[in-house]
């Protein structure tokens, strides 16, 4: 199977904080699978590391009020045009985050408060047939 995957969960530092989440159980696939690590922030053009952002009223805003929405989404689409090269129908994407998050989201307050919703990569995904799971949920879906 080829699985697009947030990068950062394969241990690359290209958080928001310039730090990964690194996730055993998601690098471990790499013996089955293959995984295509994707970071839509940097795709867009974004520095690591870069000031936090948040989904607030359909638009990307970091914590300083800078909008970044159009970063985000020419990310997503460059994460998309490599899971249609790659042919690959599945994403494991860090959950939360206002690119990846998938069901539930920063809420936009910048205080860890959560919202149902999908980041702008996630559901670019989705919209396009490419199933979206975040890394809590792999059990779930058999990994």
């Amino acid at each position: 199977m080829i699985i697009l995957v947030s990068a950062c969960l394969l241990g690359v530092g290209c958080r928001y904080d310039g730090k990964s989440k690194a996730d055993e159980r998601i690098t471990a696939l790499m013996k089955q699978h293959t995984l295509i690590p994707v970071c839509p922030e940097v795709f867009g053009g974004l520095a690591t590391p870069r000031p936090p952002a948040e989904i607030i009223g359909g638009r990307v805003l970091t914590v300083t009020g800078v909008d970044v929405t159009d970063n985000y989404t020419r990310g997503a689409h460059e994460a998309l045009r490599l899971a249609k090269l790659y042919g690959a129908n599945i994403a494991i994407l860090k959950e939360r985050s206002p690119s990846c998050g998938s069901g539930l989201i920063y809420d936009g307050s910048f205080s860890r408060s959560l919202t149902d919703g999908d980041g702008i990569c996630a559901r670019l995904l989705k919209e396009n047939g490419i199933t979206v799971i975040g890394e809590s949920e792999l059990e779930r879906y058999g990994f």
